[in-house]
């Protein structure tokens, strides 16, 4: 029987429980022998990542038992935290970064009083110490190749990366000397090597401050000598205003390559002695994204000379590229967004894949017969798939006529109704980044609000990624401007269309989202509230050392060089006093990207101005919230802000005090 009740008041089998553990995504997958491994979230054991291995007879079980956490800090976003090669008796070795200490552990599982993990490096009293990313095992050598970043001194800027040698006897586990340095520290920042097929050469990425490795970076290559140095270090691709995104080497020696010199990441193959290139699939597609972790991999070479690549306008496909051709065939199945965590052994290519009624999972493809199947993380429905949304695609005209593409969610609930005449109301979500994308996947956080009568339009403003290097370029300078203006736009066009109700729209945002979201309050007074989450609020202090290395030079893109007076005029933190509507911030206490401080800031600035507002802090949680309690807590705070500011009833969840 259907009901009918007030937009925003509808009864929802889908709970915030339910959004919290389906939180996070498999990700990080890799082959080991005949098994797929991958690193695999877990909410309710205090946000831990565990590292999951599928046995060909397709049992699970997890590599770590708790505490064990897969999961390194470098660059503070991460990257691929573990390696493993199968041994002919023993089971697999393993190697893996964890996340409390950030030293490297090694373990067999399999092994007899193996299971418990050993330390391979040592603890250092400086700044954040030691961290380790990207490792690729070289057994012959007893080593494991990875970056190190090393912190010198105290501040979070005080830092260098260089691609290390760890031996795997134990030695260095007390002793940084025993750490073997592969390369300088001339560049700020290093990927993991990708060794040649016969092990005679390696290749990675390098960037330097001010640039991001979205805007440019550059391919090196070296030779491997008979005892693991490296020699003849040279740059074969890239530069100040390329980015290549990944590197990866064919069977027959070349290189591949995904580079934006002509506008888009395309695929190249590249000669690893002279840097000539030649595109494999000329398209105005994106073959790759931004570098956000350390060994995401958007494509991956097969022994039979095929590659496994990503690609798209947006949502990004698993294809099969012939280069020969360049042709693609892209694999049959439900899923329409893959993530960059391609793997391949023989025939087989893994992947991490969702659909707009499928979470992410574990995606194994056989090139033989062209069959794909989920094989590990399947998706289940917790509730009935009938209270899912259903997504519009939409490209909306913003300023100046440019395009902005979002994914509109209307509400939906078979069980309810809205009383004639009433329009929803509508929650933009921005992303963060802001060199970033919403991708289009079943989030049980967007159908918690869509199943209870509130509308969600994601917008990928100018400055995202999958549309080409001119609509990323849009932003630069502009940040706290397009983004805010595009995001309006769309809110704009909603309820001047019908869809939503113009006086109930509200925008959310987390990281540089949560930036989008403040400066929205301070330049629009088109929402009636806000939901800031962990977000940038204060460029100077940014620019002061106020955040870590990675982004510390960031804003010099995205709004122009250290400048006083624009970076006072752009933060929401100094124009505080253009706020007036409700807003709730929430903030993890341990963020290292967005520190606590500017947020308490920022709430001391707007005591007694009259706007009612909340601030709700979270121990434990750093940028990104992985803890389920944490996540439930702040769901039902988003609610209630919108039930009291909508002017709606919600049983069943607390009421968020907001204050003056």
């Amino acid at each position: 029987m259907v009901s009918t009740a007030p937009y925003g008041a509808w009864q929802s089998p889908v709970e915030a429980r339910h959004a919290a553990h389906s939180g996070g995504r498999p990700e990080f997958v890799g082959t080991v022998g005949d098994e797929v491994w991958w690193v695999a979230p877990r909410p309710a054991e205090a946000g831990r990542q565990t590292l999951v291995r599928r046995r060909p007879d397709g049992s699970e079980t997890s590599v770590l038992d708790a505490p064990w956490n897969a999961r390194t800090r470098v660059i503070e976003y991460g990257g691929f935290p573990w390696a493993a090669v199968p041994r002919p008796a023993g089971g697999p070795l393993v190697v893996f970064a964890h996340f409390a200490d950030q030293r490297l552990y090694v373990c067999e599982p399999d092994a007899p009083g193996g299971a418990v993990p050993r330390p391979l490096t040592p603890l250092s009293p400086v700044g954040g110490g030691l961290r380790w990313a990207d490792p690729v095992l070289r057994p012959e050598l007893g080593e494991v190749w990875c970056v190190l970043e090393e912190f010198t001194g105290e501040g979070p800027t005080d830092v260098r990366r260089v691609i290390a040698a760890v031996p795997l006897d134990g030695s260095a586990a007390e002793d940084r000397g025993a750490v073997r340095e592969l390369t300088d520290d001339a560049h700020r920042f290093v990927t993991g090597p990708r060794l040649s097929p016969d092990g005679g050469r390696a290749a990675w990425l390098a960037w330097d401050h001010p640039r991001m490795p979205w805007d440019g970076s550059e391919l090196k290559t070296a030779r491997v000598a008979a005892d693991g140095r490296l020699t003849d270090v040279r740059t074969v691709l890239g530069g100040p205003e390329e980015s290549v995104a990944q590197v990866e080497w064919a069977a027959d020696g070349t290189l591949l390559a995904a580079t934006d010199r002509g506008g888009w990441w395309n695929l190249h193959r590249v000669d690893p002695d002279t840097g000539e290139g030649v595109n494999l699939c000329h398209r105005e597609e994106e073959f790759a994204g931004p570098l956000w972790k350390l060994g995401l991999r958007w494509f991956a070479p097969l022994a039979s000379g095929l590659v496994a690549v990503l690609h798209g306008r947006g949502p990004m496909v698993l294809g099969i590229l012939d280069p020969a051709t360049g042709g693609i065939a892209d694999v049959a199945g439900p899923w329409t967004e893959w993530s960059p965590a391609l793997a391949v052994n023989g025939t087989r290519v893994v992947g991490v894949a969702a659909s707009a009624r499928s979470a992410y999972e574990v995606v194994e493809l056989d090139t033989c017969t062209g069959r794909a199947r989920a094989v590990g993380a399947r998706h289940t429905d917790v509730v009935d798939p009938a209270y899912y949304p259903e997504p519009q695609v939409r490209t909306f005209t913003g300023p100046d006529g440019r395009e902005i593409h979002a994914h509109v969610y209307a509400p939906r609930n078979p069980g309810h109704t809205a009383p004639d005449g009433e329009l929803p109301p509508f929650v933009v979500w921005a992303h963060g980044g802001p060199t970033g994308r919403s991708p289009l996947v079943l989030d049980l956080e967007i159908a918690y609000f869509t199943s209870r009568g509130i509308g969600v339009a994601e917008v990928n403003y100018g400055g995202s990624t999958g549309y080409g290097r001119a609509y990323r370029d849009r932003l630069r300078e502009e940040w706290g401007t397009v983004d805010v203006e595009d995001c309006a736009a769309v809110a704009e066009a909603l309820a001047a269309e019908g869809t939503a109700d113009r006086a109930r729209l509200a925008i959310r945002g987390g990281s540089a989202g949560g930036w989008t979201a403040a400066a929205s309050l301070v330049s629009t007074g088109l929402y009636a509230c806000a939901t800031i989450v962990y977000p940038v609020l204060d460029l100077l202090s940014w620019a002061q050392g106020g955040t870590h290395d990675f982004e510390s030079r960031y804003l010099e893109w995205l709004v122009g060089p250290p400048a006083p007076d624009r970076y006072r005029e752009r933060s929401p933190l100094h124009r505080v006093d253009r706020i007036s509507a409700p807003f709730v911030l929430l903030q993890g206490l341990e963020d290292p990207v967005c520190p606590a401080e500017e947020s308490e800031r920022f709430v001391a600035a707007m005591a007694g101005r009259g706007v009612p507002h909340a601030y709700l802090t979270f121990e434990g949680e750093g940028h990104g919230f992985r803890r389920a309690e944490t996540m439930v807590r702040a769901l039902h705070a988003e609610l209630s802000l919108y039930a009291q500011t909508f002017g709606v009833t919600v049983p069943g969840i607390p009421v968020l005090e907001l204050r003056s």
